[in-house]
């Protein structure tokens, strides 16, 4: 689980500084300066960082036994910029929690 949990807070963070680019950066210079190679460049990126953030979040939520509705609140917070790093925390401060008062593993 600690693995699925590094890749998703890694892949949270790099998905909510490429949207903040993309929204920041790219969005005021396409609709006020009429240039949108940022948004041309960042906004197909994004897109494809997403399905990976869409993907490690599905595989932690698998893996820690989410339910349905935690896990797509999850997922939409990489729509909404800053939103995937306040899920990041949460999430983090969860498992951590879940962890410490879940019965020890048996070993085998």
């Amino acid at each position: 689980m600690q693995g699925a949990l590094t890749r998703y807070r890694i892949i949270a963070w790099i998905v909510g500084v490429v949207l903040i680019v993309l929204v920041v950066v790219g969005m005021p210079l396409k609709y006020i300066g009429d240039d949108d190679t940022v948004v041309a460049a960042v906004g197909p990126f994004h897109g494809f960082l997403y399905m990976l953030y869409l993907a490690a979040t599905f595989d932690l939520s698998r893996r820690v036994g989410w339910p349905l509705r935690r896990m797509l609140l999850v997922m939409l917070a990489g729509t909404v910029p800053f939103f995937s790093f306040w899920a990041e925390r949460v999430v983090t401060h969860k498992w951590a929690v879940e962890a410490v008062d879940a019965p020890p593993a048996m070993a085998e």
